[in-house]
């Protein structure tokens, strides 16, 4: 089997691989996405929602003016999950260890409620993604978690309820953990339906998890490629930090 580096390209091994983009274009399925990779066992990443006022962020800019103060900025980012028009989060979250959500494991409206959904917990040893009924009988060590939904994969198998010829499509990201530890993030650069997404994250980046993060609102940031998506206020945001050159 191709490693993912082969097939995508680029994860190279050299130095100078540090001073390029995680994230590259890729064509699947007669679709367009850009798909980011990032090793949690190298890189900082973490979730952000809350600014010290107990504002939400709302945006990428809002968030590296805050990180300003303490001499880093964002790398890569991303929109990490559902939220209400308050933009407080729909399902669990959890922010340097401390809850600001619990979990949800009902089924319910909506895509977050198309069961089964999940969990993205980035621990201290990595990043996994876990059912989130799964996840409710763990004692949990998340420093950083966020619940979403639907699940796009579990356990290498697309979730039951795509259809390969549904007619609704929208722009989506989701997030992805492969077999070798490496969180993918990926945003369709058009709109496609859930089971071409679903199959993007199982066929072509070979993550056997992945989670659904949102729909219209999807939006990605890369400063070293300059890519800045603009639109409606976010609530929850996940991305890399690393320090100001």
């Amino acid at each position: 089997m191709k490693t993912l580096a082969a097939i995508l390209g680029f994860l190279s091994p050299t130095p100078a691989a540090a001073d390029a983009s995680p994230c590259e274009d890729v064509t699947f399925d007669g679709a367009t996405f850009t798909v980011c990779a990032i090793d949690p066992a190298a890189e900082e990443v973490r979730l952000f929602l809350y600014d010290r006022e107990g504002r939400p962020y709302g945006s990428f800019r809002a968030v590296n003016e805050a990180l300003a103060a303490t001499g880093r900025t964002l790398g890569v980012a991303m929109n990490a999950g559902m939220y209400h028009s308050d933009r407080s989060p729909v399902g669990l979250y959890v922010e340097d260890g401390e809850q600001a959500m619990r979990l949800v494991t009902s089924a319910g409206p909506g895509n977050f409620g198309l069961l089964p959904n999940g969990v993205l917990c980035l621990e201290e040893a990595g990043a996994r993604i876990v059912e989130s009924r799964a996840f409710e009988g763990e004692d949990g060590a998340c420093r950083f978690a966020t619940q979403s939904g639907p699940m796009l994969v579990l356990d290498g198998a697309l979730h039951p309820r795509f259809l390969a010829d549904s007619e609704s499509t929208n722009i989506r990201n989701g997030v992805g953990v492969d077999r070798e530890g490496r969180l993918w993030f990926a945003i369709s650069n058009e709109a496609v339906n859930f089971d071409t997404f679903g199959r993007l994250f199982r066929d072509r980046l070979e993550t056997p998890d992945a989670l659904y993060l949102d729909g219209s609102i999807s939006r990605l940031y890369d400063a070293v490629s300059g890519r800045h998506d603009a639109g409606w206020p976010m609530g929850p945001i996940i991305g890399t930090v690393k320090e100001t050159e």
